[in-house]
């Protein structure tokens, strides 16, 4: 739940209300009526209004900083990674820290002695 006073920012209208989609705002109060589709009362400076609004519809914006410093950041190792050539960076941006998708399908193989290597050797240029 926000606080009172927070400033928001308007994310989306879902009830089609006119709202100013990506303007800030500040919460002024609560509604807290159960039989009310609205959670908050935003005061919107730049249209000089209240709205009702449901918390769908906006958003902290320390958390939409957050997130817009997180998609950059992303973005700017993954245009490093192809800069680079980077195969093993790219894989991990591109599977969230997971490594290689071949290298983890392979399973480790302990170390074969040389007579052993050279049976398996035989037995498949026997094949």
């Amino acid at each position: 739940m926000l606080r009172l006073g927070e400033k928001i920012v308007i994310v989306d209208d879902a009830f089609e209300q006119n709202l100013p989609v990506g303007e800030y705002g500040y919460i002024i109060a609560y509604d807290r009526n159960p039989d009310n589709a609205f959670d908050y009362v935003v005061r919107c400076p730049m249209a000089g209004r209240n709205y009702f609004v449901p918390a769908s519809d906006i958003q902290s914006e320390d958390q939409l900083i957050k997130q817009e410093a997180e998609r950059v950041e992303r973005e700017a190792l993954l245009d490093f990674a192809l800069a680079t050539h980077n195969e093993k960076l790219f894989y991990q941006i591109m599977n969230g820290d997971a490594d290689h998708p071949e290298a983890q399908g392979e399973p480790t193989q302990e170390a074969m002695s040389q007579a052993e290597f050279i049976k398996q050797v035989n037995l498949r240029a026997w094949i």
